[in-house]
């Protein structure tokens, strides 16, 4: 469709226009419609009242004046259906452009995306990635192995201070406490008997 200037119009202005055109007309109609209503009542009173005063001739006249009426109204219903179908249609096409517009520009930002996406870079990235992963997955097994290694020393001393201890408990004496005197103390040689001796100092001198 063109305008004064010789150039076509955008299909969303079309269908806009045409749109309001429709409106327009279905307006007009509900109006013309309402009127021949009102008028239809008007009839049918006049009607009942020239039948109540025996005016026959009267009522045949306004009886087709009725009918004609009615017609009219049915009719008007018929339009408004027409346009309202016209409506839905240029509806559809509007769907129709606007799902055309947002395919295109969904191919047009696919397209961009595909150019800006380097595929031998993001291959070399790939590849860096897994080196260094592979690289952090052994330094985490190496990390491990020293940490387990350094456990299972500490356990070592731990048993060996357990076994100590129940060998203690066994003989009935805990750290801290005095050996009782034995009958075999050794005399030294300045003539003075050693005292008792603390659990703790035979320990350390074993």
């Amino acid at each position: 469709m063109g305008n004064v200037w010789g150039r076509d119009k955008p299909l969303k202005e079309v269908l806009r226009e045409n749109k309001r055109m429709i409106n327009r007309a279905v307006r007009e109609l509900d109006r013309e419609k309402a009127g021949l209503e009102r008028e239809e009542k008007r009839l049918t009173i006049e009607i009942k009242k020239a039948a109540k005063e025996n005016q026959m001739q009267s009522v045949k006249i306004m009886a087709k004046d009725l009918v004609r009426t009615r017609q009219y109204i049915t009719k008007f219903i018929e339009m408004r259906s027409h346009l309202q179908g016209c409506a839905l249609k240029l509806q559809t096409v509007k769907s129709h452009q606007a799902m055309a517009e947002a395919m295109q520009n969904t191919a047009k930002a696919m397209g961009k995306m595909n150019k800006a996406v380097n595929v031998p870079t993001i291959t070399k990235m790939m590849a860096e990635f897994e080196k260094e992963n592979a690289r952090t997955d052994m330094m985490q097994e190496v990390m491990g192995d020293a940490i387990d290694d350094a456990l299972e020393g500490e356990g070592t001393e731990e048993e060996e201070d357990r076994i100590v201890g129940q060998v203690l408990d066994e003989i009935g004496i805990t750290f801290g406490e005095e050996l009782p005197a034995t009958a075999g103390l050794t005399v030294p040689t300045n003539g003075v008997a050693e005292g008792p001796t603390k659990v703790a100092a035979v320990a350390g001198g074993g």
